[in-house]
């Protein structure tokens, strides 16, 4: 009988694809940006604009964003999979104005989950400490970083741009969702034997 896992996600970048924001970006700010652009996270220094500037926007239109957004390759099949055996936990930092966006989007989608928290910052630690989680799925460097090591448990860090700095030994770098499932699998497998 297999272990049942609970399984930490992050949705933007992470769940849907890293590149989600660029087309409105690029639209607003007359911009020609592409996903190998983002080098940094902080959309404020590529942009170069105030943070107040950058919230106006993301209040006009993220809301939009997160309706329009588009999953990121191969992972319907990867949460389908999971969801038979594990239970799919996502914590994100959206806000909570957008509870009612994110969970349409995942009915509309087809996206299983069991829970799903709007943290409201990105800074997850106290949730994941409360949902007890096993493993984590982000895209966001520092994030990966801090709960690899303030849970020893395995981060998968989707690989993008903006997020190539070093890594500690528990948080893998997975180039897609095909790489983060074979790793994850073998991970699952590894632990019942």
């Amino acid at each position: 009988m297999s272990i049942k896992r609970r399984m930490g996600l992050d949705i933007d970048g992470t769940i849907t694809c890293p590149s989600t924001f660029i087309p409105y970006l690029n639209q607003h700010f007359k911009k020609s940006l592409t996903l190998d652009d983002l080098t940094v996270y902080d959309l404020t220094t590529v942009l170069n604009i105030s943070e107040e500037q950058f919230w106006e926007w993301m209040g006009h239109y993220e809301g939009t964003i997160y309706q329009e957004a588009e999953l990121a390759p191969h992972v319907e099949n990867t949460l389908h999979e999971w969801n038979q055996s594990h239970d799919l936990i996502y914590i994100t930092a959206r806000r909570n104005h957008l509870a009612d966006i994110t969970t349409d989007w995942f009915k509309t989608n087809s996206i299983p989950f069991d829970h799903i928290e709007l943290v409201g910052k990105h800074d997850k630690i106290e949730a994941i400490r409360e949902h007890q989680l096993d493993i984590f799925f982000e895209d966001k460097h520092d994030n990966a970083v801090a709960i690899a090591e303030e849970f020893n448990i395995p981060v998968i860090l989707m690989d993008t741009p903006y997020n190539r700095l070093t890594i500690p030994d528990n948080v893998i770098r997975a180039q897609n969702w095909k790489d983060a499932k074979a790793w994850v699998d073998q991970w699952l497998q590894n632990s019942e034997n």
